[in-house]
């Protein structure tokens, strides 16, 4: 029997999400460092003792916004699997999406998110460490199911698929000059085209790239 959240859940639960809103828009807008309890509680149109009821200090709303950012990425990475694409595919857009989500959660405040590189740099290694553990997991998961399926040659998922992470991190925010994380369309090109030479590795029929895609549509000869 499933039963509905008690009022007071609901309300606890949105006023959490209020909060980490927020503070999603003061890093944005002034980065970790001049981002105040205060000026939190009033973006949020709550107390400020409120915001201490949820967190106990910026640093941990900080955090916890990261953390449901990642919660998010992972959620996405999840319904990749889930859908009904063999599974080069859904390997291939599992690993555009986790380079591509954090590109578009960090657009318009690369300062905020420096800010808290040098401030929390402990704390984010370590969560950093915990996230990439469990998106190798999902990546794995596709990884077994087509090597059941005879789509994919895998000896080790989880190896690849840790190595496969290790592989896109060169992409991701933290590893990009400003003028990269400005440019959506050319690192949505770098990372297709990295994802398409992994997955090849793994591939006993290679998917199609979106390089493929456009020349099959325009006529042209496609080439391997």
């Amino acid at each position: 029997m499933v039963t509905n959240p008690h009022p007071k859940h609901r309300e606890c639960s949105a006023n959490r999400e209020i909060i980490l809103d927020a503070a999603a828009e003061l890093l944005r807008e002034f980065g970790y460092k001049r981002m105040t309890i205060d000026e939190l509680a009033r973006h949020a149109g709550l107390g400020k003792g409120t915001v201490y009821l949820y967190f106990q200090s910026k640093e941990d709303v900080a955090l916890s916004y990261i953390d449901r950012q990642n919660i998010m990425l992972q959620d996405s990475l999840k319904q990749i699997l889930q859908s009904d694409q063999p599974a080069s595919n859904r390997l291939r857009a599992m690993l555009i999406q986790r380079v591509m989500f954090r590109f578009q959660s960090v657009q318009g405040h690369k300062q905020g998110i420096d800010d808290l590189l040098i401030d929390l740099r402990p704390q984010l290694f370590d969560r950093r460490s915990k996230y990439m553990e469990v998106e190798a997991r999902i990546l794995a998961e596709v990884l077994i199911e087509g090597r059941i399926l005879g789509e994919l040659i895998v000896d080790d998922p989880f190896q690849v698929a840790e190595a496969f992470v290790d592989a896109t991190n060169s992409l991701l925010p933290h590893s990009l000059s400003p003028t990269q994380l400005g440019d959506e369309r050319r690192l949505y090109e770098r990372v297709s085209t990295l994802s398409d030479l992994l997955v090849r590795s793994v591939s006993r029929q290679a998917p199609t790239s979106a390089r493929d895609s456009a020349q099959k549509n325009s006529g042209e000869p496609v080439t391997n």
